[in-house]
């Protein structure tokens, strides 16, 4: 850890195409509407990361307040390890900046964007690329397939700070980007990706057991080629060589173990 609190990372990113749904309307006033499946999971959460970006937004066109009318349809569990509230922070920037006319560049918008946190800028661009530093040096990896994938939420938050406290009392690993594949054909990037790690994994699924336990059910799944941790959890993630084999694996797990979450998704390429 960082004496700023903030740990070095270097992770390979990439996003799917599945996730939150974010929308405006002109308004009077600035003001966010929740609802969908994971709604709930936001309530007396404080503020939302979308009204922090927007208000930062605000404050940097030196305006009081956004006339906009926001809804989050909240798909993705909470506290997932996916990013879903710093991409829909990044989303809102973007239908601000549009709906507004603002003509803000994309590098104006990741400045922003930085208010939400070290993903901000990542999550703002949700294109395939490695993250160092803290996760606010970006290259770009154009190379990544689009690769049949599952994930799967045990139905249990992981929150980010209990996961880096858990892993800063047994420090292990190094932040020191590893050597790509000698291609980026998916057989070569999963046998690769097997030799890599996630440094949260073990921290995250001694704190919460049913992580542990999702990544067993997963790799149990018949076509599974790869499993592992998603971010700093509770969310897993499993790679199928066809999008049958992932649809059959997304199903059987969301009908058979009880309050967890499965959906078949393209991860990688130009997902979103």
């Amino acid at each position: 850890m960082q004496p700023d609190g903030y740990h070095p990372l270097s992770s390979l990113v990439a996003f799917a195409d599945v996730g939150d749904f974010v929308s405006v309307e002109p308004a009077d006033r600035l003001s966010l509407t929740v609802t969908g499946p994971f709604a709930g999971g936001l309530d007396g959460q404080g503020d939302n990361l979308i009204l922090k970006a927007l208000r930062a937004l605000a404050a940097d066109r030196g305006m009081s307040d956004l006339p906009l009318r926001v809804t989050l349809d909240k798909c993705l569990p909470i506290a997932a390890g996916l990013g879903g509230g710093s991409s829909d922070a990044g989303a809102a920037l973007h239908l601000a900046n549009q709906a507004l006319g603002l003509g803000l560049s994309n590098g104006a918008l990741e400045d922003l964007s930085r208010v939400v946190g070290a993903d901000g800028p990542m999550c703002l661009r949700a294109r395939p690329a490695w993250a160092e530093g803290i996760g606010e040096r970006l290259t770009e990896a154009p190379d990544l397939p689009s690769l049949n994938a599952v994930l799967y939420n045990p139905g249990r938050p992981s929150p980010t700070g209990a996961v880096y406290r858990a892993y800063d009392a047994d420090p292990s690993g190094d932040a020191v980007r590893p050597h790509p594949p000698s291609d980026w054909k998916p057989d070569t990037l999963i046998a690769w990706l097997a030799r890599t790690r996630n440094d949260l994994e073990a921290p995250a699924a001694g704190l919460e057991p049913a992580i542990a336990i999702a990544l067993r059910d997963l790799a149990a799944q018949p076509g599974a080629r790869f499993v592992r941790m998603s971010g700093s959890g509770a969310t897993v993630f499993g790679l199928f060589d066809s999008a049958a084999e992932a649809r059959q694996a997304a199903g059987k797990l969301d009908s058979n173990h009880g309050p967890g979450w499965a959906v078949a998704a393209r991860l990688g390429g130009n997902a979103p």
